[in-house]
């Protein structure tokens, strides 16, 4: 390989970020990416059926479209269309009844009912500074933030738990909407920090959406890669990086796990940053499930059936039980899924009048247990006829998603647990999160700050720490 100022290895959003914002200061930069497509979290493929085009890991793209990097890049020129469903995300109940998270606030709070006035006060200061909180939480805290009003409020209400937040209501719809956007948190909704998740989702519903990407998640990672080659950019598939010497750069920045950090530096590390690497800690895993159907989700609430994002889970008590479960080792009966229904708004997705469904569930760490009947069977609920309806079905289980992307250990698609600790320092470096021991060499992984999503922050943060160390 030629020498290069500086060599990204890992074609995640993450990592093409980090290649964009390096490119952009007119360095000579290249992309490693060991798979045969790059994207990452962000591919697309056919999986069940020829026709039905399926994201493999990501595909509602909330902190994509609110990402205050990718909003400076003129990705729309590059192909990226942006499709928002009739409403962000709906949550099934008992007796045929939903909550759901309107496009409009207030038309949300009407929907809770009693609990109108509190959602209200708990969303509205953050919808109307919501640029300000997507800057906070999306930017390292490296120093003061840039809107310390907008962050104290948020860090008060954030560091509670879901269970804590959930408390202020006291309907159904309300709370069950709370548990749906914190269990996308992968751990105990009494845990500290849960809260954080359904502020920032219900802020995001309410200002930017909850889109997909039109023709699938591929298609961002398609734009971010060609807005990357127009700037002079390189990009290496097929190229597997076992150790640092094989790359010829001034500067390399790994959007790897701790693991593969640890694997690709060696003996170059020791003491308190090895260990650190080596203590990090993953979170539970999913199992996957994509779908061809024959037709539309036969949801029982119309509610349902608009939703570009479906929490099927029930009641807030449910899925804090089944969430419970897994952190303690097990596998629910009822467990909670996460489910996205794009074709219904992206024709690009299945053939005239079929359905793409996308699902998964948690599962302990490294699970090889098969949950393919649990979460029909939890669909079927709330959908019944489901089954029936089913052409093609493709599954994964944690062996399988790690397989797809190194980065997920043990079927861990957030960069690692979520406890206290790592949420608050998410860094095995004790100084810049983004450094390590070696001065030319940096980590912008979703092991970094913000953490795990598809909005490149991790990247563009990484690259402007490089930017101001080596090449300024």
């Amino acid at each position: 390989m030629p020498e290069y100022d500086a060599v990204v290895v890992g074609s995640g959003p993450n990592g093409l970020a980090a290649a964009i914002e390096l490119a952009r200061n007119d360095l000579d930069v290249a992309v490693v990416e060991a798979k045969a497509t790059i994207g990452g979290g962000m591919r697309t493929a056919e999986l069940t059926l020829p026709g039905f085009r399926h994201d493999i890991c990501a595909a509602v793209l909330p902190t994509a479209a609110a990402s205050p990097y990718f909003s400076t890049l003129p990705l729309d020129e590059h192909g990226l269309e942006w499709v928002h469903p009739d409403l962000p995300v709906a949550q099934p109940l008992a007796d045929g009844d939903a909550a759901a998270v309107f496009a409009d606030l207030d038309e949300t709070a009407d929907h809770f009912g009693e609990d109108g006035r509190a959602y209200r006060k708990m969303v509205k200061p953050f919808v109307r500074n919501s640029q300000a909180l997507i800057d906070g939480v999306l930017n390292p805290v490296l120093g003061v933030p840039r809107s310390p009003v907008v962050m104290a409020r948020f860090g008060a209400l954030g560091a509670r738990s879901a269970a804590g937040l959930a408390s202020r209501f006291e309907g159904e719809r309300a709370r069950a909407t709370v548990a749906g956007a914190a269990a996308h948190s992968i751990t105990s909704l009494d845990a500290a920090f849960t809260a954080a998740l359904p502020i920032v989702f219900s802020t995001l519903a309410h200002t930017s959406g909850w889109p997909f990407a039109r023709g699938g998640s591929q298609a961002l990672a398609d734009a971010l890669a060609s807005y990357f080659v127009s700037l002079g950019g390189k990009i290496h598939t097929d190229t597997t990086v076992d150790d640092l010497d094989e790359l010829d750069a001034r500067a390399v920045l790994l959007n790897v796990a701790p693991g593969g950090v640890a694997s690709i530096l060696g003996d170059r590390i020791g003491g308190g940053f090895a260990q650190r690497l080596q203590d990090w800690k993953h979170g539970p895993g999913v199992f996957k499930v994509d779908w061809a159907l024959d037709g539309p989700i036969p949801w029982t609430n119309e509610l349902v059936h608009r939703a570009g994002t479906v929490h099927v889970g029930g009641s807030f008590e449910a899925v804090a039980a089944g969430e419970a479960e897994v952190m303690a080792g097990g596998h629910p009966e009822r467990p909670f899924v996460l489910l996205a229904q794009p074709s219904h708004w992206d024709t690009t997705r299945a053939p005239d009048g079929k359905h793409t469904v996308w699902a998964y569930c948690h599962v302990p760490n490294g699970s090889n247990v098969d949950m393919t009947d649990r979460i029909e069977t939890h669909i079927e609920e709330y959908a019944p006829g489901f089954r029936d309806l089913i052409i093609g079905r493709h599954t994964m289980n944690c062996a399988a998603i790690e397989a797809h992307n190194p980065n997920y250990v043990g079927g861990d698609i957030g960069g690692g647990a979520f406890t206290p600790m790592q949420v608050i320092s998410r860094s095995a470096h004790r100084g810049n999160p983004y450094a390590t021991p070696l001065d030319n060499v940096f980590v912008c992984s979703s092991s970094t700050p913000p953490g795990a999503g598809v909005h490149g922050m991790a990247g563009y943060n990484a690259a402007r720490v490089v930017v101001d160390r080596m090449f300024s």
